[in-house]
């Protein structure tokens, strides 16, 4: 089955992987022994997978997963929400089915995604940017562009310079963007959305 979704409304064929990844390793960056953004600790670590594995034998990992989104999507809202816009943990509706439907054949090939999980786990140093990179979800251009990102005036969000067309350059930005946050301190990119 193709990662990819043609997502009507925002017309672009999305890496659903790619975007998995993306949120996973975000997630895990902002748990509370790595930045403290959100309120998990070790979650997506090898203290979640001790505690999951026994309950969840083959699907533990994205059970950690699902839980850590969700903590992360309520902490981005309570400190940014704006109306009309979208966020790493908050994309169109047409997105969010995809990714939701996806999920399935993620639990049926939840094998191959063992050496990614274990890699999250003891996920290295503490510049999001490079382990962005490092990880291969982002490209020079998408860090080009990263780079050019301004905090809003009040310092809790950090808005993408374009309305939201649903590519997978967006998408690396709204990952990106988490990298003008500080340790304790999170700021949330988003970006407007075009029917909005």
């Amino acid at each position: 089955m193709n990662p990819s979704v043609n997502a009507e409304a925002v017309g672009h064929a999305l890496d659903l992987d790619r975007l998995l990844k993306l949120r996973l390793l975000v997630a895990r960056f902002g748990e509370m022994d790595r930045a403290k953004w959100w309120n998990t600790k070790g979650q997506l670590g090898r203290l979640g997978t001790a505690a999951l594995r026994r309950g969840f034998p083959r699907t533990h990992r994205f059970a950690q997963a699902r839980a850590v989104f969700a903590v992360a999507a309520h902490r981005c809202s309570e400190v940014f929400d704006p109306p009309g816009c979208v966020t790493l943990w908050r994309l169109p509706e047409a997105v969010e089915e995809a990714f939701d439907a996806r999920w399935e054949h993620w639990l049926d090939h939840a094998g191959e995604w063992t050496p990614f999980f274990e890699q999250l786990e003891a996920l290295p140093g503490d510049n999001l940017l490079a382990i962005l990179r490092a990880f291969e979800v982002v490209s020079d251009s998408d860090l080009e562009a990263c780079h050019k990102l301004p905090r809003s005036s009040e310092g809790r969000a950090v808005p993408l310079p374009s309305l939201f067309a649903g590519t997978d350059a967006d998408i690396a930005l709204l990952a990106l963007g988490f990298a003008c946050s500080e340790p304790a301190a999170l700021v949330v990119p988003y970006a407007r959305r075009a029917d909005a």
